[in-house]
């Protein structure tokens, strides 16, 4: 089978400047004198990286944060070159690396398609059969018009994702593309893919959301700081990556913990999504409930319950906790629940891992601690956000007294995250 895509013993290194501890008190000048003899430091986002991808296959890449997925991306894309060993690409490559990749801020959404057909080698006639498709997947005609500057992020993913997966590339290249707007968005776009693979263009494929990973890509890569750590059918890596690179186990569960009186236990942690359902993947700024069932062995005043969430390197993320509510907790002998609830989920996507604990207030003792990897929750893009952590807001326009009360009391509260 022909092979369209290869990666032959790649490596890509970077030079990191070295900052002083100092240099943010000295003056600006000096600053700038300090860098030139400022030393640098090698990091290599990819060592020895080698792969092949078939005609008609779709791989996934999947990996935490700085793993050197997006670097994969990049290079095939020649937006960088690699240090060292050679990259090999047959036939003609389409790519939506980031939020309005390959736009021209200043061209509108009509002029931005043909702008991009036309890199891809089409000619104008073959991208005006495919507008009509392009512009009512993506749900912007009535800004067609418009200069894209002008669009909100959704827009301009929507677009940039419509464009890659309506001219017919040979390979199709998406890194997080599923991060664009609601549920129904985000369906038809994994059902455009589906199609774009059926009718047998290879695709490379990067998400956190490691259900639509296992859905679409024949094989997927488990990267780990820059090196391939394995390959393999998509439930056998995702199963790898969920539980190898798992938080290594601080304290045993066999040991005996001195400060612990088992008078409740922690029975089970489960999760609902935005429609009450019960739900093993989450989405970054949608509502959800984290149901924490347990059993009390015994009448039990002012209990505190704590639920921490982990990255997959052992990096406590978040905590949601009782403590803070001010109400004392009193638990009566038997089973019981308590559920935390939220607006909007602070995590961004990835995996993670949690730690129960529930304890009497203002002690050292506790009664239950399920210690490190009680559970794993997958958390899918959501909210079109970036950074390391998502916060519902509200934001308001407040306008000079001249201005039109009516425009002003239209705009007074727009909600983002609800």
């Amino acid at each position: 089978m022909t092979i369209d895509l290869k990666f032959e013993h790649v490596s890509k290194k970077y030079r990191v400047r070295q900052r002083g501890e100092e240099d943010g008190k000295r003056h600006p000048l000096m600053r700038k004198l300090q860098s030139l003899r400022s030393r640098t430091e090698d990091f290599w986002a990819l060592r020895d990286v080698s792969f092949e991808v078939r005609s008609g296959e779709a791989l996934g890449i999947i990996g935490h944060n700085g793993a050197g997925k997006s670097t994969i991306l990049k290079l095939l894309s020649s937006i960088t070159a690699p240090t060292t060993g050679e990259i090999m690409i047959n036939g003609r490559l389409s790519a939506l690396i980031e939020v309005g990749s390959g736009f021209h801020p200043e061209l509108t959404g009509r002029e931005n398609i043909y702008l991009n057909g036309a890199i891809l080698g089409m000619t104008r006639r073959q991208i005006s059969a495919r507008l009509d498709s392009i512009v009512d997947f993506a749900g912007v005609r009535q800004f067609l018009e418009t200069p894209v500057k002008r669009y909100s992020s959704g827009m301009y993913v929507r677009l940039g994702f419509s464009i890659a997966a309506h001219l017919d590339p040979d390979i199709l290249l998406l890194d997080e593309v599923l991060a664009v707007g609601d549920a129904a968005f985000q369906e038809k776009c994994l059902q455009r893919i589906a199609e774009v693979k059926h009718a047998g263009t290879t695709i490379v494929f990067i998400s956190h959301d490691l259900a639509a990973v296992e859905r679409l890509c024949d094989r997927v890569i488990l990267l780990q700081r820059g090196q391939i750590v394995t390959i393999g059918t998509a439930r056998e890596v995702i199963a790898q990556y969920e539980t190898a690179l798992s938080p290594i186990k601080t304290t045993q569960r066999d040991e005996t913990l001195a400060n612990q009186e088992k008078l409740a236990e922690v029975r089970a942690l489960s999760f609902q999504d935005s429609s009450a359902h019960a739900a093993t993947v989450l989405h970054t700024g949608a509502p959800f409930v984290a149901r924490l069932d347990f059993f009390a062995h015994a009448d039990l005043s002012d209990v505190v319950f704590e639920l921490f969430f982990y990255s997959a390197e052992g990096e406590q993320q978040c905590q949601f906790t009782t403590e803070v509510s001010g109400a004392p907790i009193h638990l009566k002998r038997g089973a019981g629940a308590i559920e935390f609830s939220g607006s909007g989920l602070g995590l961004m996507p990835g995996t993670y891992y949690t730690d129960i604990v529930i304890k009497p207030r203002g002690t050292p003792k506790f009664y239950d601690w399920t210690q490190y990897n009680f559970t794993a929750l997958r958390v899918a893009p959501g909210k079109l956000v970036r950074g390391k952590f998502y916060v519902p807001h509200e934001w308001r326009l407040i306008q000079d007294d001249e201005g039109d009360k009516s425009e002003e009391a239209e705009a007074v509260m727009n909600r983002v995250g609800s």
